[in-house]
């Protein structure tokens, strides 16, 4: 595994992708970005991925349902979700599996690096 932590982006638009991985790459961060959750659990960069950023809605498969899937493979990668749709029950479903942050786009890059930070904190399947 790398010492340069990998942050993997999800998201169906390109351009929340795009600003997302400029922020993290700005950090310093290695970056891998996907259009849809499918396309991230049959990529070869999950377990490498030390945090996750996913959409909520999307088409196919939403953040939530992967956020299950990985918790049913026992895989413990920090989640920091984002979503143009904030509602409260879906928050509290998220937080209750785990998810390090529930941000609202457009959300600021000071909370997305604070997410981070918690993130990469925590310790490893924790």
């Amino acid at each position: 595994m790398s010492l340069t932590p990998t942050i993997s982006i999800v998201d169906d638009d390109d351009s929340v992708r795009l600003a997302v991985s400029s922020l993290v790459r700005s950090l310093g961060f290695k970056v891998s970005t996907f259009a849809s959750a499918e396309e991230f659990l049959t990529s070869d960069v999950m377990e490498d991925t030390s945090c996750l950023v996913s959409d909520i809605q999307m088409p196919g498969m939403s953040g939530l349902d992967l956020q299950k899937v990985l918790i049913q493979r026992q895989c413990r990668i920090p989640i920091i979700f984002i979503t143009a749709f904030p509602e409260d029950a879906v928050r509290r479903r998220a937080e209750a599996a785990g998810a390090i942050g529930f941000l609202s786009k457009p959300f600021d890059g000071q909370a997305m690096i604070e997410c981070l930070t918690a993130a990469l904190e925590r310790p490893p399947h924790a």
